[in-house]
């Protein structure tokens, strides 16, 4: 075995707040408030849209992932990140730190890609409204989640394993609550120059084609909307779009 990452094996330490308990304890309060929330409420939507069967349509099986990957998403960070905060002990197994790097990252990459689709979604409903159930059938659906899923895994398993191969020498403390990318090429001894770059690169891949997506379908909507001489359709396309551009607005903002 590598003497330089024989550290590292064994496990890391996760630093976070440690040298401040006091604000360790009402950080944890209001994260465990917060991820309460979120599971309460991406549980609501996702048995509210599988119940009903008006919300069987394109739009609500998109949001239903959505919902999915918010709460997978949250979970594989929440929970690490209060023990982190509540215990005397910051360490977290290599298995385990590899384990949250890789669903992190995966997880991470995909609410860009499914944010994109999302925009095709509103696009053809209100561009093409006549066509949109035969463009948007659940098999055409099923198989863009499939490919968001499998995009975002490969860009995990590229940029993890090129951060997970720098040797560290032995310097196993992280400077976070959690196995983050970033963190993890800090701790490396040697440069990473060449990695950051590559990281950089497929980082503004997976961000900014899906933001360039959105702007164009949403250019389209725009003109669409415009050129409609129906106020009442001109209103119910804006509100079709309302809840996917708060979303887009927040994580983009």
């Amino acid at each position: 075995m590598d003497q330089r990452n024989y550290t590292s094996l064994r496990g890391f330490t996760l630093l976070g707040f440690s040298d401040h308990p006091k604000l360790e304890m009402v950080l944890s309060g209001v994260v465990t408030v917060f991820y309460l929330i979120t599971l309460v409420g991406n549980t609501a939507i996702i048995l509210a849209s599988l119940v009903d069967s008006h919300l069987h349509t394109p739009m609500y099986f998109f949001l239903r992932n959505l919902s999915l990957l918010d709460l997978c998403f949250t979970t594989s960070i929440v929970p690490q990140m209060l023990v982190n905060l509540w215990g005397h002990d910051k360490t977290i197994s290599y298995v385990g730190c590899v384990i949250q790097l890789y669903v992190y990252m995966w997880f991470g990459s995909i609410e860009c890609l499914l944010l994109a689709v999302m925009s095709y979604d509103r696009f053809t409903a209100i561009c093409k409204p006549l066509h949109y159930l035969v463009i948007m059938n659940p098999h055409v659906c099923l198989k863009m989640v499939i490919t968001v899923w499998s995009i975002s895994l490969a860009n995990s398993v590229v940029l993890c394993t090129l951060t997970l191969n720098l040797p560290r020498c032995g310097n196993n403390l992280l400077d976070h609550f959690l196995c983050e990318l970033p963190a993890m090429v800090k701790i490396a001894c040697i440069d990473t120059t060449a990695v950051e770059m590559s990281v950089f690169a497929l980082g503004i891949v997976i961000v900014l084609t899906p933001l360039i997506l959105i702007l164009i379908s949403y250019g389209y909507i725009a003109r669409a909307v415009l050129r409609m001489k129906s106020k009442a359709g001109q209103r119910k396309a804006v509100n079709t779009c309302g809840s996917h551009l708060t979303v887009v607005s927040i994580f983009y903002g």
